[in-house]
């Protein structure tokens, strides 16, 4: 299985909530809330698909 897009996704998603982490001064107050969940959705959609990863290589 190509995980290829996965493994895209799960960088840009955690670069996404480090730049988050790193510029919250700099963000807008009305946008930071809407980033922020935007963002930590993000993430644990990455992680599932981590652990997704891990279950279904080794059940193959």
């Amino acid at each position: 299985m190509d995980y290829t897009n996965a493994v895209i996704f799960i960088i840009l998603a955690f670069s996404l909530g480090f730049i988050m982490i790193m510029n919250r001064d700099r963000i807008p107050t009305q946008l930071r809330r809407g980033m922020a969940l935007i963002a930590a959705v993000m993430v644990l959609f990455a992680f599932y698909l981590i652990v997704y990863s891990f279950l279904s290589s080794g059940s193959s």
